[in-house]
């Protein structure tokens, strides 16, 4: 079965109806993040393999999304040769980087960078990313499935871990994580 979905909710939905074998995430989708969503995918449907095409090599990204089983790690600017072969490997059970993650993971084993710890909850990010999107409260609150209050606690909290008085640095520091895209 073959599938495209909008946003991370829809991919969500479509991987819980089917159960691919391999999901593609993009990881900046809107509504929810390609991370956000592989962890979602990954515990509704635990044989999935999840792909993530992305524009980001830095360290950051791409050890937080090994570390939570993210089996391909591709990007979008050499998608097109990599994808299919990434698709191939992974249903083979290896794992498969795109030359240029390889070489951005070599260099930082090399130089002995350490993983920052992420602040913020999976669900703080996903507050975070409606947050930085323009979603209001009670948008949130229903996209997340949870009240208007619980997701006004998540913004303080967000807000009090960021060191951040407004929603302006909310979004400047989304913008950093490639959570939205400018």
């Amino acid at each position: 079965m073959i599938g495209e979905a909008a946003n991370g909710q829809d991919a969500i939905r479509l991987a819980r109806e089917n159960c691919p074998d391999v999901a593609v995430l993009d990881y900046g989708m809107p509504l929810l993040n390609g991370i956000g969503a592989a962890r979602e995918i990954m515990q509704a449907c635990p044989r999935t393999k999840v792909i993530l095409l992305t524009m980001h090599t830095d360290d950051h990204y791409v050890l937080e999304a090994l570390r939570m089983g993210i089996k391909g790690f591709v990007v979008k600017t050499q998608a097109p040769a990599d994808l299919i072969r990434s698709i191939h490997e992974v249903l083979s059970g290896m794992v498969y980087l795109s030359p240029r993650v390889s070489r951005t993971l070599v260099q930082a084993y090399l130089a002995k960078s350490a993983l920052p710890a992420d602040p913020l909850t999976p669900r703080e990010r996903e507050v975070l990313q409606l947050v930085a999107e323009g979603k209001t409260t009670k948008e949130a609150a229903k996209l997340l499935g949870i009240s208007a209050k619980t997701v006004e606690s998540h913004r303080t909290r967000i807000m009090k871990k960021l060191d951040t008085p407004n929603t302006a640095g909310i979004v400047r520091y989304a913008i950093r994580l490639g959570l939205i895209q400018v």
